[in-house]
């Protein structure tokens, strides 16, 4: 199966529209076309061609940009698809699947009958295909991509013949040479003498003539299907009791954890889905703080949710899965007990069960000098630690938005007022410059430069006041302990 214009037919799939349509991609400083509609070819436009001279030659051109990590998960849904007319199926570059149906074609009643199963469902689903079928994978590629149709079985050269040397997946830089030879066709290849070609291409050229003629073979592999991580449990007798439901969690934890270990990933959040004897159903889902696969630590955090489910008339199937999953590489053991890092991610977790993992946040040191930026609040569970934190000079242990005083002079004030109070000071330690971040929007720095002070008042407060020399005044911006 070879879908020539798969990128336009899934763009105007999404948003269909009339007119000539092409799919734009910026290469080598310049929009070129790389995939057209139907219209858009039949009016002369062709893939390569910049954007500018396309839109000249055709002002009712319509572009759009493509998609190309979109085209690849469509066409990977497009081999799921094609599952349906046989196991075998692999992705043929970037727009091509290939089948082995050996042993399948009777199944729709024999291979014409496949083809025009095959053609039909696609034209339903707005997409334009070319077919080609032969004894070989190579055959069925060049027939897909230059003659569409079926080669004689046992005979394939006869079909072949007249189609040319492209059809044999070679490097354009060889198709180009070989017409200039002279051999165009594939017959023409087949009945030159090998051994010249080989002393002027290479085994390469005839390996890909002998693959194509069913002289050489040449495997499907199927891609392989991504791993499932769900498992069920279906009960005789419907069950009420939190610990039954418990003990049957249990048992689908250590089943997906297997999988888990076995894919050296670990689950993020994992829904367990309860269902009643009444066809209801009732959903407990956990998010954690890290991706885990030991259900010794995860189900405890299952127990929660479990008793607050109302079970009805009974559950008769549980269901577990896990629907979001990342890698979880193995590390080291330790030979007492959990660590000290696990044990506070499985109180984030229980404690995100009841707030939301959301809200419960950390600290992280943040590369800047000025007070209020030092430092960054991220969500607890997708951040990791960062440290040690570095300050070139001591901070405050409160900080808060300065708060004016009443004083005059570069010099710290020997008597002042602050949040009623009246503080004298015993020692003053500074002046700490500090610059602002001109990069930066912030109202709170537009004065200028400021200059810190460590006070320290007979009263018993230790205050970080700062000096703004551009407009001069003082300010409180925070207590030390």
């Amino acid at each position: 199966m070879w879908f020539p214009r798969l990128a336009s037919d899934r763009s105007l799939r999404a948003q269909p529209v009339d007119g000539p349509v092409a799919l734009t991609l910026t290469q080598s400083n310049a929009e070129r076309i790389v995939c057209l509609n139907s219209l858009a070819e039949r009016l002369g436009l062709a893939v390569g061609m910049t954007g500018a001279d396309a839109r000249a030659y055709c002002p009712d051109l319509r572009t759009r940009p493509a998609d190309p990590a979109g085209d690849a998960r469509f066409l990977a849904a497009l081999r799921r698809w094609a599952t349906r007319y046989c196991p075998w199926v692999g992705i043929e570059g970037g727009d091509g699947l290939v089948l082995d149906i050996t042993g399948a074609a009777h199944l729709f009643g024999g291979e014409a009958g496949m083809l025009t199963d095959m053609r039909r469902r696609l034209a339903r689903a707005g997409l334009t295909v070319r077919l080609g079928l032969g004894d070989s994978r190579g055959a069925a590629w060049a027939l897909a991509h230059h003659g569409e149709g079926v080669a004689t079985p046992g005979d394939p050269l006869a079909t072949l013949a007249p189609l040319p040397v492209a059809g044999l997946r070679l490097e354009t830089k060889e198709v180009v040479t070989l017409e200039r030879l002279g051999l165009r066709s594939i017959g023409d290849l087949a009945a030159t003498p090998r051994a010249p070609l080989a002393r002027r291409f290479g085994a390469g050229l005839l390996l890909r003539l002998d693959q194509a003629l069913g002289r050489a073979g040449e495997q499907i592999s199927p891609e392989a299907e991504p791993p499932h991580y769900a498992v069920r449990l279906t009960l005789p007798e419907p069950i009420g009791l939190t610990a039954d439901v418990m003990a049957g969690t249990q048992r689908l934890l250590a089943q997906l954890c297997d999988r888990l270990d076995h894919q050296q990933a670990g689950a993020r959040v994992l829904c367990l889905t309860l269902r009643r004897v009444d066809q209801d159903s009732r959903q407990v889902e956990l998010r954690l703080a890290r991706p885990l696969r030991d259900p010794a630590r995860i189900l405890p955090l299952f127990e929660r949710g479990v008793a607050g489910v109302e079970a009805g008339f009974g559950i008769d199937q549980l269901r577990l899965e896990a629907r979001v999953v990342e890698p979880l590489p193995a590390r080291q053991s330790v030979a007492f007990g959990p660590q000290r890092g696990d044990r506070l991610e499985d109180l984030i977790s229980r404690l995100g069960t009841r707030i939301g993992l959301e809200n419960i946040q950390r600290f992280l040191p943040a590369d800047s000098h000025i007070p209020e930026r030092g430092f960054l609040i991220a969500p607890a569970a997708y951040s990791d630690p960062e440290g040690p934190w570095i300050a070139l000079r001591p901070r405050p242990l409160r900080l808060f938005a300065p708060e004016p005083i009443n004083a005059h002079g570069p010099q710290p004030p020997r008597q002042f007022r602050w949040r009623g109070m009246a503080l004298t000071t015993a020692r003053a330690t500074g002046p700490e410059r500090i610059a602002p971040e001109w990069w930066l929007e912030d109202d709170n720095w537009r004065n200028g430069l400021r200059d810190y002070w460590r006070v320290e008042t007979r009263q018993g407060c230790r205050l970080w006041l700062f000096h703004t020399p551009q407009n001069p005044g003082w300010y409180v911006q925070g207590e030390f302990a």
